[in-house]
């Protein structure tokens, strides 16, 4: 797949009030500061589609982007709020997750979240109980590694070796995983063929 445009369309926090559900639909969380505005402007060809800051919890609204519009196969990527140790206040995460979660159910033209993992980090508390909760309500996920450059090969094959086993404890199987740099641009090809693959299916 070729991006060749990709445009802001609205940012709000209720479900209500998102684009008319007419086209598929990609949605990217995860834990704050995990590299999710750099991964979707890497995807996107862009530097500034998605904000990235140095401050957790840039992100507070659901923000959707038309990709591809003036094609024959546009679709929809949505930006959601990370969680995690976003300096917000309490209230504030409980509203996010409110709005999060309402979406994830009920978005009818949603065909998969994309689950971002640091991929510096041991398995955290906080990601493996949000897979289990999409696994649940029956949401379909991928889970993407970020920040592989960081890694060192054996610290890749490692680190994806210890991921696998602390799943398989909860899971019968893994969920997709692919593995990404937004730094080195490793698995853009990967992300957007697979996006290509399930939009054949829409």
């Amino acid at each position: 797949m070729n991006i060749k445009s990709a445009s802001f369309v609205i940012s709000n926090k209720d479900i209500n009030k998102c684009p008319v559900p007419d086209k598929p639909e990609y949605a990217f969380i995860g834990r704050s500061n995990v590299g999710k505005s750099s991964l979707i402007n890497m995807l996107c060809n862009e530097k500034n589609l998605a904000k990235t800051s140095q401050r957790p919890g840039k992100t507070q609204l659901i923000n959707h982007f038309v990709i591809n519009s003036k094609t024959e196969d546009p679709w929809y990527l949505v930006d959601l709020p990370g969680y995690g140790f976003a300096k917000v206040p309490v209230k504030l995460k409980s509203k996010w997750m409110g709005f999060i979660t309402s979406f994830l159910k009920n978005r009818q033209n949603l065909l998969c979240t994309f689950v971002l993992i640091d991929s510096r980090l041991e398995p955290q508390k906080i990601d493996l109980e949000f897979m289990e909760w999409l696994g649940e309500n029956e949401i379909p996920f991928v889970i993407v590694f970020t920040k592989t450059d960081k890694l060192k090969s054996a610290e890749k094959k490692s680190f994806l070796e210890n991921y696998k086993s602390e799943m398989l404890e909860v899971w019968e199987e893994m969920p997709t995983v692919f593995v990404s740099s937004a730094e080195k641009h490793e698995g853009k090809e990967e992300l957007l063929s697979f996006i290509s693959s399930v939009n054949e299916g829409w």
